[in-house]
């Protein structure tokens, strides 16, 4: 049987309460599940940003996952930071140490919901810190029904990593994000938006496989998100050849 490539995934954080009266570590099963089905043995990153090169020596490839946080606005920038902004410093400090460091071997690297956040602040951008307030007449990207449900419909563009993937012109997808791309890095292509114009997925084409997607494709609830975990575990499982036609 072939050797599963090792697919690091990067956990949430809570502070005490709830599940343990001390702090803990969090993450959905389904984030595990589709990289397992995909044929990937997942791996848990705890947030221990000195480690992170010793994690990467033991990886194939990388997924920054989503999670009850935002990315603290000075790192893109920002003069001011929106009331509703709620930041975790030491997950952010990890996630920046693995992703920079993916980036730089070259190592196929996966950003879902805010971890696609963190990668276009990795790859130069800037965010959308509150989207109801910035965003004329936007969709609800919190959506009100459950999240293995469809909350909106992607427009994805042609010729683009996401569309070879896919291969479908729009995608239902689900939606659990205040924040958005705002702006994108030299180099980064947009691939998908929403309705209201919203920025659903970016990519960077001069990187093996560099993929950011705002929604949770882990859920598996259309065509694509099944190609897209296929796709980047296939990447890498295959160093030295692209991982979509």
């Amino acid at each position: 049987m072939p050797k599963r490539p090792v697919v690091g995934i990067t956990l949430d954080s809570e502070e005490a309460g709830g599940y343990s009266k001390l702090p803990w570590y969090a993450l959905r099963q389904n984030y595990c599940e589709a990289v397992s089905a995909a044929g990937g043995l997942p791996l848990a990153l705890p947030h221990e940003p000195d480690l992170a090169e010793s994690y990467l020596d033991g990886l194939d490839a990388l997924v920054v996952t989503g999670g009850n946080f935002d990315v603290d606005p000075a790192l893109f920038g920002a003069a001011e930071r929106h009331e509703t902004v709620r930041t975790k410093d030491r997950r952010t400090a990890f996630e920046l140490a693995m992703t920079r460091g993916a980036l730089a071997r070259d190592m196929p690297v996966l950003g879902i919901c805010g971890g696609q956040q963190l990668l276009n602040v990795v790859l130069g951008g800037t965010l959308i810190q509150h989207i109801p307030d910035s965003v004329p007449e936007a969709l609800a990207h919190e959506q009100p029904n459950p999240r293995n449900e469809p909350g909106h419909m992607i427009s994805i563009v042609t010729r683009t990593l996401l569309h070879r993937i896919c291969n479908l012109p729009e995608l239902a997808v689900n939606s659990a994000h205040h924040q958005a791309a705002e702006s994108v890095g030299p180099g980064v292509v947009v691939n998908a938006t929403a309705p209201d114009g919203v920025i659903e997925g970016i990519e960077h084409p001069g990187y093996r496989f560099c993929l950011g997607v705002e929604w949770h494709p882990e859920f598996h609830i259309n065509a694509g998100d099944r190609r897209i975990f296929a796709a980047f575990v296939t990447a890498a499982a295959n160093p030295r050849s692209a991982s979509a036609g």
